[in-house]
């Protein structure tokens, strides 16, 4: 057993701690170790008190400079495989589990939102995390959620497309804020409070921005929409699947606007969001006795979900559980890889994560 002397490290000797470990004092006349921390520094000197002031002084600059860094980094964490292995257990090869934050890391977020099959999906992805996900995120998780959502912003921006879409989500996340921030407590995010109300800031002066949008007609001379034959203006706005487009679509000119009326084009809207039982349980009439399904789609979306559809999403497979993109060559060991992948819309992905 080693010999405890005045100081655990050493039997005897008076030590230091310094930036670069626990050292000695050296006397420089005699060369020998000084064993009285009196005799290496000057008592007139030497003010603790200054000392001590300084080093907070110096402390909470620094914090405060870490603070704004953090803040305004633009960092993004990739990682080569774009695919997560999604285990909500220990078992005798891996250990541990798997975190929405983890995989909100993992998979390709920033490249997807540059895909418009993709866009829709990250989107409502972001908008779910915003409600009721943005505590379970990691400190890294966080930060790159912000860094993507300013991806998102720049490119409504620049292409002036799915503008409504982006504001709702921006009030959505700005309302989480003030919850947490406010309400709850600052203890429930990651991060210095500080930190959080510039990034709040920053999502006021982005809504800001999209309220300044201003959309110019193209200048080319050529066919428009109202130039083609009304049953293809009908087909094609029967693809719209919100009924919000279709009324802004209506106030573009006066024809569309009847169009826009069209009975038949609300009818196919409630039946292909809502159920037969739910439809039959919001109905009402118009003026001359008839099914107003203008009024009942607006009805039903207050009262039922909508019917979600996305061009692409996340893909899980049944046999290996891999998460991926759809197309993202992962390493699975079943003979058909495709059958065994299973489409996940952006709430199965969160209740992916729940335990």
């Amino acid at each position: 057993m080693p010999f405890l002397g005045q100081d655990w490290r050493s039997p005897g000797q008076s030590w230091v701690k310094t930036a670069d470990g626990w050292k000695r004092f050296l006397d420089e006349k005699s060369g020998s170790f000084v064993s009285d921390l009196g005799s290496y520094c000057n008592k007139d000197v030497y003010n603790k008190e200054n000392l001590f002031n300084s080093l907070n002084y110096d402390v909470a600059a620094k914090k405060r400079k870490k603070d704004m860094l953090n803040s305004k980094t633009k960092t993004q964490y990739f990682h080569q495989e774009k695919w997560i292995y999604v285990h909500k257990g220990s078992t005798k090869e891996r250990h541990g589990y798997c975190t929405l934050g983890e995989a909100f890391n993992r998979l390709d977020f920033s490249t997807a939102i540059l895909d418009s099959r993709r866009f829709n999906y990250v989107v409502r992805l972001l908008e779910l995390i915003a409600k009721s996900q943005l505590t379970s995120l990691s400190g890294i998780a966080q930060k790159n959620f912000m860094n993507i959502l300013e991806k998102v912003v720049l490119k409504v921006l620049e292409d002036q497309q799915n503008i409504r879409l982006i504001r709702e989500l921006l009030q959505t996340l700005y309302t989480s804020l003030c919850t947490l921030v406010q309400r709850v407590g600052k203890s429930v995010l990651v991060g210095n409070i500080n930190m959080w109300v510039y990034r709040m800031e920053t999502i006021l002066h982005w809504q800001q921005q999209l309220n300044n949008i201003q959309i110019t007609r193209p200048a080319f001379q050529g066919l428009t929409f109202t130039d083609l034959p009304l049953c293809l203006q009908l087909n094609i706005m029967q693809r719209l699947s919100d009924g919000r487009d279709l009324v802004s679509l209506g106030q573009v000119a006066p024809d569309l606007h009847v169009l826009s009326e069209d009975r038949l084009l609300w009818k196919k809207l409630c039946q292909y969001h809502f159920s037969e039982r739910q439809i039959r349980k919001r109905l009402i009439l118009s003026d001359k006795g008839q099914l107003d399904w203008k009024k009942m789609y607006f009805k039903l979306v207050r009262c039922y979900p909508r019917k979600e559809q996305y061009g692409d999403t996340l893909q899980l497979c049944k046999h290996c559980h891999i998460l991926s993109w759809k197309g993202t060559d992962h390493p699975c060991t079943a003979n058909n890889p495709e059958s065994c992948s299973v489409s996940l819309s952006p709430q199965d992905f969160i209740n992916l994560f729940k335990f």
